[in-house]
């Protein structure tokens, strides 16, 4: 079996406004340890030793195709797919499978998020090849990655016993849990969070469609109808906004039965706000992630990101402040506490209401 890569791209990135936008947004940014390499782009080159540009396929909206082409130069612009409108991730996947089987019905598919950050990348392709051993093997396959918090942000994925080798049975997926229930998950060690990376035959994840998300299944078939008569685009257009909008977790995965899953410890970060990505940023004795000519003096644990695209940098002064964030682009400046990183969404939620299109 040839394996092919699904890549989820479609994302918005609000937390990460205002250098994340409509036409930009987190995927294609380089928010990750690396300076310059957006989080997409990494995800393709990580991939690389075990999956090939040739065989990637992107998922994302229209409106993304030429700003993610342009990071993924090496990926056939035939292979990104564009949905009209976003519907999450079943449909997102369903889609995607179905175009890879047209051309090979026996693949073999891994499904994985643009927009994550991976140090481990050796031990990341090692995991890997072990879930595409279990989707070899007849088993819809994730990752559950060794939790090193009570992470209530996150979630879990409950291990049962082993199918054999480093594949465990998944006994159930778990929804976000509180404080307390976090504790005892890690505490316990029959947990995982969940980090939204499938792995199967595509036949096998189509069947499981079909019997789970039946309403899914028809559309997909109308816009297979359509491709073989040379009318895809149109008959997606009218097509793709009429499938439910529901994840692939659940929609088909809480409900498929002989899940596998393996564990993964690599160094795995969602980077899910600003906060995120100050822990993998470079910083100073104290504690401070900041462009070079910065001036910081008695100042601590703060992140300062330019994103400004004129020649001449301003430069930024930091006295007896701790712990911010401060995020710089051509026309806009975010100032926010650490601890409330995930509050900038409210920004954006505020700009829309005022009818302020051109920052979002």
């Amino acid at each position: 079996m040839a394996i092919h890569a699904v890549i989820m791209a479609g994302g918005a990135g609000t937390r990460f406004w205002p250098a994340s936008r409509a036409k930009t947004p987190k995927q294609l940014l380089p928010l990750g340890a690396d300076p310059v390499e957006p989080l997409l782009a990494a995800t393709v080159r990580r991939l690389a030793p075990l999956i090939p540009a040739s065989r990637v396929t992107i998922a994302t909206g229209a409106a993304l195709v030429d700003a993610t082409a342009a990071v993924l130069p090496d990926v056939p612009r035939a292979q990104l797919l564009a949905e009209p409108v976003p519907r999450n991730t079943a449909p997102c996947i369903g889609w995607a499978t179905a175009t890879i089987l047209r051309q090979d019905p026996d693949a073999l598919i891994a499904v994985l998020p643009s927009d994550h950050y991976i140090p481990d990348e050796a031990g990341f392709l090692r995991v890997v090849g072990a879930a595409l051993d279990g989707a070899r093997a007849g088993h819809m396959t994730t990752i559950g990655i060794v939790p090193t918090r009570p992470e209530t942000g996150y979630g879990y994925i409950e291990v049962g016993e082993p199918f054999g080798g480093e594949l465990l049975r998944v006994e159930r997926f778990v929804e976000k849990p509180t404080r307390e229930r976090a504790v005892e998950f890690v505490a316990g060690g029959k947990h995982l969070w969940n980090a939204g990376m499938f792995f199967y035959e595509g036949r096998v994840m189509m069947r499981a469609i079909e019997e789970h998300l039946p309403e899914l299944a028809r559309g997909l078939a109308a816009i297979d109808e359509g491709a073989a008569r040379g009318d895809e685009a149109s008959v997606l257009a009218k097509v793709f906004p009429t499938l439910p909008s529901i994840s692939i977790d659940h929609g088909v995965m809480e409900k498929a039965r002989g899940l596998a899953v393996v564990k993964g410890d690599f160094g795995w970060n969602d980077v899910g706000s600003w906060e995120s990505a100050w822990e993998l940023a470079p910083k100073d004795a104290h504690g401070n992630a900041l462009p070079d000519g910065t001036v910081a003096v008695d100042s601590r644990g703060n992140f300062v990101c330019d994103r400004t695209t004129r020649g001449d940098k301003r430069m930024v002064a930091l006295v007896g402040v701790h712990d911010l964030v401060l995020v710089e682009t051509d026309d806009a400046l975010l100032v926010i506490p650490r601890s409330r990183a995930q509050d900038v969404r409210s920004i954006v939620d505020e700009l829309k209401k005022r009818g302020d299109t051109g920052r979002l």
